[in-house]
């Protein structure tokens, strides 16, 4: 209530990135402070539910519910965001060098379809720099997942150079890896998608992720996040080549570059929209997914998350977990006590002692 009434009305008014830089900031801030991040968790983290955490790829998860990347871009709020109910997040999209993005403006509130738009490109500050704020965490009390892409300047054919220059600087800051080659704002990046180039990438993320942990002695998941714009037969490859190659799982999916059904004027912006309108279009992939391969490759669903009627949908449909980003900012921090609290309300009514049980539960 607090955020509806009295912070969205003020970040509203605000530019979206501007808005986006403030809490960030905010929240980094906020770290430093002591008493700070007791106070949140007092005001917006969720309790112990033990129906809800889980444990996927050799990681415990506190709740079901995280944040997708491209929210905290370069790792400056990790301790921020711990505290207001996440069971684990994304850092990133990282790349090996800093870069700018885009030009601005280049992200978009379309307030009727509570949805998004951004254009941003990967601006970041780069992968050492992420390794050093990373490692200066005094507490990580959630997993973080480090979300990795390559420079806009580099070409498709030595993109594999990118993603494993990203792995060897950030492995012992990652609790797991999420390999971007789905974003809309990088040009030819989802040509990585397709093809051979899809198989050459992932063969060279396996062995610098083998060759990492040999050197740490652990080894660590990795997973692919897809786009929600492909056909069926691009899925069903697509899918099929990323079981082959041996990584952990996928997120499905990352945001769209479809425009159907939208009618604020903001609809115009090229980009990746987020938000609602992506929510049935990411479940239908997640289900798919599911089905064609039995279950076995564990799924991230994100897209569209704004009820914990449709993060239960998603896991139903076959996620092991879930993420929001969009949601958070329409409806504040407030969701994750929200979600939290209806997911534990729909396993009862299901008759589901854990959330586990309901992981497919649509295909039984």
């Amino acid at each position: 209530m607090l955020y509806r009434h009295l912070g969205k009305p003020i970040f509203f008014k605000l530019d979206p990135e501007k808005a986006h830089h403030l809490v960030i900031g905010g929240l980094h801030t906020a770290a430093k402070v002591p008493g700070m991040v007791p106070l949140m968790r007092g005001m917006y983290g969720t309790s112990k539910a033990p129906e809800l955490s889980t444990e996927l790829f050799g990681v415990p998860f506190p709740s079901p519910v995280g944040l997708a990347a491209g929210l905290d871009k370069n790792a400056d709020a990790v301790e921020g965001f711990s505290a207001i109910g996440f069971g684990f997040m994304e850092v990133g999209t990282v790349t090996p060098k800093a870069q700018p993005g885009n030009e601005q403006p280049r992200l978009f509130r379309l307030p009727p379809e509570e949805a998004l738009i951004n254009r941003m490109g990967f601006n970041n500050r780069g992968a050492e720099g992420m390794a050093e704020r990373l490692a200066a965490l005094k507490s990580r009390p959630i997993p973080v997942a480090v979300n990795i892409g390559k420079n806009k300047i580099t070409p498709n054919e030595d993109a594999h150079l990118d993603y494993k220059h990203c792995i060897s600087v950030l492995y012992p800051y990652a609790d797991f890896f999420v390999v971007n080659i789905s974003s809309p704002n990088t040009p030819d990046l989802r040509n990585l998608q397709h093809g051979n180039e899809l198989s050459v990438l992932l063969e060279a993320v396996k062995e610098e992720m083998a060759i990492q942990a040999k050197r740490h002695g652990k080894s660590k998941a990795v997973l692919v996040k897809i786009a929600p714009d492909v056909s069926d037969d691009e899925l069903e490859f697509m899918v099929a080549t990323i079981q082959k190659s041996g990584v952990s799982g996928l997120i499905a999916t990352n945001t769209t570059i479809s425009r159907e059904g939208l009618t604020h004027a903001n609809a115009k912006e090229t980009g990746g929209l987020s938000g609602k309108p992506l929510r049935e279009r990411s479940t239908d992939i997640i289900s798919r997914v599911y089905r064609q391969t039995g279950g076995k490759l564990p799924i991230i669903g994100s897209g569209g998350i704004f009820t914990a009627a449709d993060a239960y949908e998603k896991i139903r449909a076959g996620a092991s977990l879930v993420e929001i980003y969009t949601a958070l900012i329409y409806e504040g921090p407030e969701i994750n006590r929200k979600l939290h609290r209806g997911l534990r309300e729909l396993l009862r009514r299901d008759g589901f002692a854990h959330i586990s049980e309901a992981v497919g539960a649509d295909h039984r």
